[in-house]
């Protein structure tokens, strides 16, 4: 886990201490500059294309192979519904959107309401033991993001503030407290874990 031992118990007290209330500059005139899509109930190709690079550039060449139509029709559909596990499918059939990249797409539109799933904030709550699976935070399930955003929500009330301010502040901390490698592959966790007698390693509880 590449964190330094942190000194919260819980969420709550993580954010008593660390809350971040101002947003970053640049994605801050991105939100401006989306906030008519809502309204609209439908986003452009051009929008789809600046919040898939906001979150993950190098994974261009996958997500400029949605056609302006496409987008048209899925974004009319994914701000229609009001069942969150619809929106998230219909955003990731669009290729090279996945579960993070989806929930970035919904915070740039909402801030309010949704924040980004990311590796960042997940391994944070991992850490202070708020969530219990995919200590990694890696391949997220539409199932985990539902869980995280109801955890977003639920203390962004508490506080008065955004879901996309109180994921700011996982983020933002995951970075003070990092130590070490962000990503490790699922070979090397293998290695690292194994003992050295060459037996299974157990998993911690």
């Amino acid at each position: 886990m590449p964190l330094r031992r942190l000194d919260y118990r819980s969420l709550e007290a993580l954010l008593a201490r660390e809350l971040v209330r101002e947003e970053h500059g640049p994605t801050a005139a991105l939100i401006r500059d989306l906030a008519g899509v809502r309204r609209r109930g439908v986003f452009t190709r051009a929008e789809f294309r600046r919040m898939c690079r906001w979150k993950s550039p190098r994974a261009r060449l996958l997500w400029e192979k949605n056609s302006p139509a496409r987008i048209t029709a899925v974004s009319r559909a994914v701000l229609a519904t009001r069942d969150e596990r619809r929106r998230m499918e219909l955003l990731t059939s669009l290729t090279g959107v996945g579960v993070p990249m989806g929930s970035a797409i919904l915070t740039l539109i909402d801030p309010r309401r949704y924040g980004v799933l990311d590796i960042r904030a997940w391994q944070l709550l991992f850490a202070i033991r708020s969530v219990q699976s995919n200590r990694r935070g890696q391949g997220f399930t539409i199932a985990q993001w539902l869980d995280y955003l109801a955890a977003l929500r639920s203390h962004a009330r508490r506080l008065g503030v955004s879901a996309r301010t109180v994921e700011y502040t996982l983020f933002e901390c995951h970075r003070k407290f990092q130590q070490g490698t962000l990503y490790v592959s699922p070979e090397r966790a293998r290695r690292r874990r194994r003992p050295r007698g060459g037996g299974r390693a157990r998993e911690r509880p």
